[in-house]
């Protein structure tokens, strides 16, 4: 079985009489033409008029767009809704694109022009929303899960006409990426998303679950107190291409294309195995040890308790973030990581608390080129030098007889066993 590593491959050999089978996402493929797609999509939004009959002349608009850390289109998502805009009589000079960057820090101007082309960084207002800014604006406390929703305020009081763009995909505790999320965290204040953030201890707040998910009702009610408009987003393939663009209302675009994604990356399987052999998908996906844990995440939904995950991932940057290693080093067990995140939620412990759960219900044997202290010592994970020395490794552990599964691009694959479904 051939896994990505980093930019190669590595092969893992697996007797025959043990191998169930690979988990693998339904491959659909892009479109040949994304900008007639997304104009395809703003010509018949879904559940909304178009946005020439919701914007009036002479109407402030307010675009929120993805920072840096989300793989959204945005430089082929603009092009085509500016078009909209401006045959519906709206000046360049009206329109402020703000950078959702939730907690992350300001999107550089080179970054900027990365994601959304020189000629529109120069030609029109472009921000990056800043969570710890003192004139985020108070909207109202959300009635469900009573989170105090602070959000942006050019976006809250300048505008008239309010516009989400992004991507829908699967997501650690949100369920799925998109829609709602452009508003929170994208541009809410930061006791706003602590608050919000901190439900991912509920049950079910979990990749690829909307249903009764405390997180996604939150954003879903912050994004409504935001008075958004209208949304434009799309459903990638793994390669990156756009696979079909969703735009319209909030919450019925958001949902038509959740159903793709879960049609492309949710996949049945009718046992579950005693090993389960995965990469994250190699690079970018397996470059730190933070982004290749979803890996291992997904994974968990196809591997018996008591039983191995070996996951192969190169992590050329090393562990990938300092809040993950600080709680790692800091917190020995599971209860006192719950109560830090009750009490203080930072972005990056939640991978701490992920990682101590799952080592709670497995084994996991890491081939990597992450030095043994850090992986043994910090992060609690077994190591190999290679794949079958953690293959041999797995056997040793889970009996000769153990059956395997093998999932080459674990941070794209979310296995459910039919029963479940």
């Amino acid at each position: 079985m051939w896994l990505p590593y980093g930019k190669t491959e590595v092969c893992a050999r697996i007797p025959t009489k043990n191998f169930i089978g690979s988990i693998e996402p339904v491959e659909k493929t892009g479109v040949p033409d994304p900008i007639e797609e997304i104009k395809r999509a703003l010509n018949q939004p879904i559940g909304s008029q178009r946005l020439d009959k919701i914007v009036k002349p002479g109407a402030k608009v307010a675009i929120v767009v993805d920072d840096v850390t989300r793989p959204a289109p945005s430089k082929l998502l603009l092009p085509p809704l500016l078009e909209e805009l401006k045959n519906a009589n709206v000046r360049d000079e009206d329109i402020t694109i703000i950078f959702g960057c939730g907690t992350h820090r300001a999107v550089t101007r080179k970054e900027a022009i990365e994601l959304l082309g020189e000629e529109i960084v120069e030609g029109f207002n472009v921000i990056s929303h800043d969570c710890h800014a003192e004139d985020n604006v108070y909207v109202g406390t959300t009635k469900k899960h009573g989170t105090k929703v602070y959000l942006n305020r050019f976006f809250v009081e300048e505008a008239d006409v309010r516009i989400l763009t992004g991507d829908i995909g699967l997501h650690y505790y949100a369920g799925f990426g998109g829609g709602r999320k452009s508003i929170l965290p994208g541009i809410s204040g930061l006791e706003t998303i602590r608050h919000n953030h901190a439900m991912l201890l509920h049950p079910k707040a979990k990749t690829g679950n909307l249903d009764g998910n405390p997180i996604h009702e939150d954003m879903t009610e912050a994004a409504r107190m935001a008075k958004v408009d209208f949304i434009l987003n799309v459903v990638q393939n793994k390669k990156g291409e756009i696979v079909k663009a969703f735009a319209g209302d909030l919450e019925q675009a958001f949902y038509e294309g959740v159903k793709l994604v879960e049609e492309m990356y949710k996949v049945p399987i009718n046992r579950k195995a005693d090993i389960v052999l995965v990469s994250p998908g190699g690079a970018p996906a397996d470059i730190t040890l933070f982004q290749a844990y979803k890996a291992v995440d997904n994974a968990l939904e196809a591997v018996k308790r008591g039983g191995v995950i070996i996951i192969a991932a190169e992590c050329a940057e090393g562990h990938g973030n300092e809040v993950f290693y600080e709680w790692m080093v800091k917190f020995k067990s599971l209860k006192e990581i719950e109560r830090r995140i009750k009490r203080n939620f930072i972005l990056g412990g939640h991978k701490a608390y992920y990682l101590m759960k799952a080592l709670q219900k497995v084994k996991i044997i890491l081939v990597s080129s992450l030095p043994d202290y850090y992986a043994q010592n910090v992060f609690r994970l077994n190591t190999a030098r290679a794949i079958n020395d953690a293959v041999n490794e797995a056997f040793r552990i889970a009996g000769v007889r153990a059956k395997v599964w093998a999932m080459p691009l674990g941070n794209y694959t979310l296995p459910i066993v039919k029963a479940e479904v």
